[in-house]
């Protein structure tokens, strides 16, 4: 006698986010916060809205289930717009079941990286070297901080990077051969960006916010 075997429901589509002039598509990535000892550092969860690099960072003390949900929708909550899609590579700390039940709740869409596309990612993971590891050093730096860490986050430094740190946006050019290549001359702070696009209200999130 054969039993049936239950079908497996894939987590995230794989795929490159395409956010076709809207911002809500997010990409997510961690930084963990090295190793003293066989102890375990906290880690960084960054993450970076594909159209106008707004971005929000968090610190957790670990990167399980129970950690890190509640941090996750601390951090969308965040964000002024609506998050439409969650990209992320192919980690366990966001390609598991708890993570799809929370962006479902929350109507999110959820991608993660392709086989072989190493820049399917790439927006965040420049952002981890630029942003994260120039603020907080290479280090370890113990998971009991993980807290006063988080909260400098939210109080300091997601306000200076969306209202006062400007960002490169790239502009593409095709030569005469029909070659594209792209050329960083535009510089704007996150908020001025999305004050920028066409009737900017519409893309802003109705529901209250969490404090």
């Amino acid at each position: 006698m054969k039993h049936t075997n239950p079908a497996k429901v894939p987590i995230g589509e794989r795929r490159k986010p395409e956010p076709e002039g809207r911002p809500g598509y997010i990409r997510v990535d961690t930084v963990h916060q090295g190793d003293l000892e066989k102890e375990k550092g906290v880690y960084h969860i960054n993450m970076v809205d594909e159209l106008l690099q707004w971005e929000v960072v968090g610190c957790v003390e670990k990167i399980s289930e129970f950690h890190l949900a509640p941090l996750l929708e601390d951090l969308i909550a965040q964000f002024p717009f609506v998050v439409i899609e969650f990209h992320s590579d192919n980690g366990s700390e966001y390609i598991n079941r708890v993570v799809a039940e929370l962006l479902n709740k929350l109507l999110i869409r959820q991608t993660k990286s392709r086989a072989r596309h190493c820049n399917d990612n790439a927006l965040a993971e420049g952002k981890n070297g630029s942003i994260i590891r120039k603020t907080m050093g290479r280090m370890h730096i113990a998971q009991r901080y993980a807290g006063a860490i988080n909260q400098f986050y939210r109080d300091h430094v997601n306000v200076y990077l969306n209202y006062h740190r400007p960002c490169g946006f790239a502009t593409t050019i095709t030569d005469r051969k029909g070659k594209q290549k792209k050329v960083y001359n535009i510089y704007e702070i996150p908020y001025k960006r999305l004050r920028s696009l066409d009737k900017p209200k519409q893309y802003l999130d109705p529901l209250p916010k969490t404090q």
